[in-house]
């Protein structure tokens, strides 16, 4: 059995999945943020629980908004409890069996790249447009995480020339929480949606209110679904012309403004380089499952990372 857990600053999800990667439980309670014992006592019980209930000692995969340092702590901001601690240690002394931790951004983009549908491509783009801009990178059934651990945080890239170039130059530098300003994520997340919306219009929107008025057929608001999928398309243009994926998975809340794709698709190819064609762009298939789904495949064999011509990374 494989157990993944989905840590978050206020709740804490635990999914079980067979050995055909199908999920057969599910738990959910509330993330005990601020207290380290608490939270590991948590986790303990929900492994344990799990044990019992299906028979077995699960492998133990965790997702977290963060990272873990080459030393074994952990960097989140968002879960106090587990900042520079080292949880993987900890929990697996616990439970006498090893324990993984990785990005969440990087679950889900592992989730969706081990989905049958996926898995003739060798390189998965996962990009997440919710509050921020995260996502991961999966190659040969292999997370990339990079030097520093921080490959796939593409919202701290900054506005590119010629999507200033196209909002206007007196667009304003937002500052963003890494301390840099002009952040992606400040501009092509959901709430950048939103304050795209709220700076052009001078009306106060969230970005729901604004699908639901360009469902309606409301002028103004089909044209800035047209005008912020113009933007993401120059954006997510640059990035591919580095990457070059095969195919790209999208999720977050505006993952769910279905009418986004085709605008996006119509957009891609006139920004890319002349000799590149545009990777097949699709939806998360799993949405709040991903998280849990991505971080119980942590530990999948190498026999079955072998069937796609690659070994599992530990």
């Amino acid at each position: 059995m494989y157990y993944g857990f989905d840590l978050g600053g206020s709740k804490l999800a635990l999914g079980v999945y067979d050995q055909q990667l199908s999920q057969v439980g599910y738990w959910r309670v509330a993330t005990p943020r601020d207290d380290y014992p608490a939270l590991l006592a948590a986790l303990t019980a929900l492994t344990e629980e799990a044990d019992r209930r299906y028979g077995a000692a699960g492998s133990v995969g965790i997702g977290i908004p963060g990272l873990q340092r080459p030393d074994g702590t952990l960097f989140c901001a968002n879960v106090p409890a587990v900042m520079g601690q080292p949880l993987a240690a900890d929990l697996a002394a616990r439970l006498a069996r090893p324990v993984r931790i990785e990005n969440d951004a990087n679950c889900f983009t592992l989730s969706e790249a081990w989905d049958p549908a996926a898995q003739a491509y060798t390189s998965v783009l996962g990009i997440i447009l919710g509050t921020g801009v995260g996502g991961g990178l999966v190659s040969d059934g292999r997370i990339y995480r990079g030097a520093n651990g921080v490959a796939g945080e593409f919202g701290h890239l900054r506005l590119p020339l010629d999507a200033l170039d196209y909002l206007g130059r007196e667009t304003p530098r937002l500052a963003c929480g890494c301390g840099q300003r002009g952040c992606l994520e400040n501009y092509i997340s959901g709430r950048g949606f939103a304050w795209l919306y709220q700076w052009r219009h001078g009306e106060t929107l969230s970005a729901p209110q604004l699908v639901a008025r360009y469902r309606q057929g409301e002028r103004r608001a089909r044209q800035h679904a047209a005008d912020f999928a113009e933007l993401l398309a120059i954006c997510l243009a640059n990035l591919f012309t580095v990457l070059d994926p095969q195919l790209v998975v999208i999720g977050g809340g505006l993952s769910n403004f279905s009418e986004l794709f085709a605008l996006l698709e119509s957009r891609i190819a006139r920004h890319l380089l002349r000799v590149a064609t545009p990777p097949r762009i699709l939806p998360a298939r799993y949405g709040d499952d991903g998280g849990t789904r991505g971080a119980a495949f942590l530990h999948l064999s190498d026999a079955r990372c072998a069937a796609r011509g690659s070994a599992c990374a530990d």
